[in-house]
């Protein structure tokens, strides 16, 4: 649980425990509800259900691969990523607040591994972080070892500078969870903040939260190649300069894009995904495109390779009309060119496998700069730092 993950954006999967509850439309059809794991234990998922910590020698893992890490680096050049948590959540309230002090120190020992923290509940940071400080600091050294430094490292944590081996992500999958949780995101004090925005079930508009602010500057600051140099897009000077204080609101490092797979999968439009990869590479943000899942655009089918009837697709269709997806059955090609549907928003149901992962032909694999050499794109510019696209010197 699990070493050698097939998540694309992560080495290996950690859960500390199992159990989650709705909170979000990306909820609706959850994996993590169906998963092996979670069947196997018996472990129930919704309101009141109480969550399962998982085996001793499964929290050993990370241990294990902290004592990989040279290896590891020397074959890959980087460090071992580790996302956590795939079937629960780590900021849940329902969750014993022992058991999320022992996520922490854990995170805590294993300084050579690049922890991805995710949730779909960034607003009980500050106060999940606050009882589990609270708790080492009632529980005292007897209960804990090292309780002292654990505590100041929760409290540092808290404050920053934050753990340089912690990413710290949002789940988000419609503008709603946009506009509510990413100025959220950016109050976390971390080193990277990424948006993991899977199921994509609508458009949005995240362009705002991927580009720094300065308050005092007349119009902000534009991104492009004076940022390179540390000198404001807008009005010309250096970020240096006394109009660019105080210092720049924090923005997303980094954007994960999936669409949803499963048997209940619901379509994502292809120029949702378009409109995420744009807005990166205009910021110099890393973008990721995870899958397509079960479902895939026409357009994409011969990309795809995809073996289909000359005549009438042999896939079921869903075409996006605007507002709705609506089933459109296995329509014949000559419906596209007399216009009773139209072929630049239908989706074939593929499969996942077949549907892959290219977008427009292009794999996107996009990652930001992690370990030890990491600079803050903030510390980068007010300093007049040069920074590179992705963010990190």
């Amino acid at each position: 649980m699990s070493k050698g993950s097939k998540i694309e954006w992560t080495d290996h999967t950690f859960n500390a425990w199992l159990g989650c509850e709705p909170v979000s439309p990306g909820c609706d059809h959850c994996y993590a509800e169906v998963s092996t794991p979670v069947r196997v234990l018996g472990v129930k998922f919704g309101t009141r259900q109480p969550r399962h910590r998982t085996s001793a020698e499964n929290w050993k893992q990370p241990l294990r691969w902290e004592r990989e890490h040279a290896q590891f680096y020397e074959e890959h050049g980087r460090r071992q990523r580790v996302f956590s948590a795939s079937l629960s959540d780590w900021l849940d309230n329902a969750v014993p607040i022992e058991w999320l002090v022992d996520l922490l120190d854990l995170v805590r020992r294993t300084p050579s591994l690049d922890w991805l923290l995710l949730t779909k509940r960034i607003g009980n940071f500050k106060k999940r972080l606050a009882e589990a400080s609270d708790y080492v600091w009632n529980s005292g050294a007897g209960a804990i070892a090292d309780a002292g430094s654990l505590r100041e490292w929760i409290d540092a944590w808290r404050t920053g500078p934050p753990p340089e081996n912690v990413f710290v992500g949002a789940t988000i999958v419609n503008q709603a969870e946009a506009d509510r949780d990413i100025s959220k995101l950016l109050e976390v004090p971390a080193y990277v903040r990424f948006l993991s925005m899977e199921p994509l079930l609508a458009p949005v508009d995240i362009s705002d939260f991927l580009t720094p602010s300065y308050p005092n500057c007349e119009t902000g600051f534009a991104q492009g190649e004076r940022m390179e140099v540390g000198y404001c897009g807008t009005c010309a000077g250096h970020v240096s300069d006394p109009i660019h204080n105080p210092a720049m609101r924090d923005f997303v490092d980094w954007v994960i894009v999936g669409c949803e797979s499963g048997p209940y999968a619901r379509p994502a439009h292809p120029d949702w995904v378009r409109s995420l990869r744009d807005q990166c590479v205009a910021a110099g943000v890393a973008f990721l495109f995870k899958q397509w899942g079960e479902w895939l655009p026409w357009d994409h089918f011969n990309a795809a390779r995809i073996d289909d009837s000359l005549e009438s697709t042999r896939y079921a269709t869903m075409e996006w009309k605007g507002d709705r997806w609506e089933d459109v059955g296995h329509p014949i090609w000559s419906d596209s060119v007399d216009g009773i549907i139209d072929d630049r928003h239908c989706m074939g149901r593929v499969g996942k496998k077949a549907a892959g992962r290219l977008l427009d032909g292009k794999l996107y694999d996009g990652f930001p700069v992690a370990g030890a050499q990491r600079v803050r794109r903030s510390s980068a510019l007010t300093t007049g730092a040069a920074v590179s696209c992705l963010g990190y010197a």
